[in-house]
């Protein structure tokens, strides 16, 4: 949920969980939870990348995660050994944070832990990614939100076990009449919101958010799972058509790269005609070099693009791939969409077009979590 901050030396207001992103080209806000971007500099470990000085304010979760490797997922009753065991923080707005750090924005978080040794934990190894902890609220007693990961060296796959921080973040953590102003603000100041759109909540819930959505990125299950449509180009379609408000849909498919849908303006110039968004979507599909092993992206012509019993918008579609990377150096997928997002953000505050930005994501995916 994105944040305001009028000038770098507003306080923040008052913090909230959800999971979104904001931006703009002055202040350029973001969230996974949510994040926003403003001038000002703050110190803080050496970034791969410079973004000039424009910060970042994640709103979401952060834990704390116990990676067991293990040669094959157990069976019941089994009893099995790990063959590694790694500690680290966690959580969609923590890795992403963590990403987009390393890339060069300046980070923020707002979340909530636990006076515990797992919280503390926590907020070092954000403090040390160079993420301002400043704003995360602190409970007096209850747990932080720790995650047990299974790590299926077999099956290249993992499984999470996620025990809930406890209290929770609670309405009363932030008065919905603060949060709606802090949302009407956004909105009149023209800080766009990327949302990750998740299924965790109520569809009440997210419904909110998505109409507030200036980017929306899923995961390939969530476009069938929200609109009942089985066609992912399809899918893609009718949630621009539900979210007027939203420039890009991604859906992020592992070893498969992802797809997008860029909205264009209407009349604009460049629209050569109308097509089927299925048909673009094969077409687009038997042109990708499929023995590239690092990513690449191939982008439809801006059209009219349809799907029966849809309404009509003006944009492309693109399809990005994913790295290639060998079974024998694949460890852990855990973070990776987390990561992607990381890299929306930092392509996005440097304006770098979603030709480029879908192979850069792919790429920060396959580094992360960095060294």
């Amino acid at each position: 949920m994105p944040l305001l901050l009028p000038n770098p030396s507003s306080p923040l207001p008052s913090p909230l969980r959800h999971r979104l992103c904001s931006s703009s080209s002055s202040s350029y806000a973001a969230a996974v939870g949510g994040f926003l971007l403003r001038s000002g500099h703050r110190p803080g470990p050496p970034r791969l990348h410079a973004a000039d000085s424009r910060v970042v304010l994640g709103c979401g979760l952060v834990t704390l995660d116990y990676l067991a490797t293990v040669d094959a997922y157990p069976r019941p009753d089994d009893k099995i050994r790990t063959g590694e065991l790694q500690i680290s923080g966690g959580g969609n707005a923590g890795n992403a944070l963590t990403a987009a750090a390393r890339l060069g924005l300046n980070t923020r978080v707002i979340s909530k832990v636990a006076n515990d040794e797992t919280g503390a934990t926590v907020l070092s190894e954000l403090n040390e990614a160079g993420i301002d902890t400043s704003h995360v609220i602190i409970s007096d007693g209850g747990n932080t939100t720790f995650v047990y990961i299974i790590i299926d060296k077999q099956t290249k796959s993992r499984t999470c076990i996620l025990t809930p921080g406890d209290p929770p973040m609670v309405p009363s953590d932030l008065p919905m009449s603060s949060l709606s102003a802090a949302l009407q603000d956004a909105d009149q100041m023209k800080i766009p919101i990327l949302v990750d759109a998740e299924q965790e909540r109520t569809k009440e819930e997210l419904e909110g958010l998505l109409s507030l959505a200036s980017y929306i990125v899923c995961s390939g299950n969530f476009p069938k799972n929200w609109t009942s449509i089985p066609s992912l180009p399809c899918a893609l379609l009718e949630i621009l058509l539900q979210y007027p408000r939203a420039k890009f849909v991604i859906a992020t498919l592992g070893e498969k790269g992802c797809m997008m849908l860029e909205r264009s303006e209407a009349g604009d110039d460049s629209v050569v005609g109308a097509a089927d968004i299925e048909v673009v979507a094969d077409s687009l599909k038997w042109e990708l070099h499929k023995d590239d092993t690092l990513p690449t992206c191939i982008s439809s012509k801006i059209m009219r693009l349809s799907a029966r019993g849809l309404r009509t918008i003006f944009g492309r579609l693109l399809i990005g791939t994913a790295e290639v990377i060998p079974a024998s150096e694949l460890v852990d997928t855990t973070g990776c969409g987390d990561a992607f997002i990381g890299a929306v953000l930092h392509a996005l505050s440097t304006e770098m077009p979603p030709e480029k930005m879908l192979p850069f994501a792919s790429q920060v995916v396959s580094q992360f979590p960095f060294a």
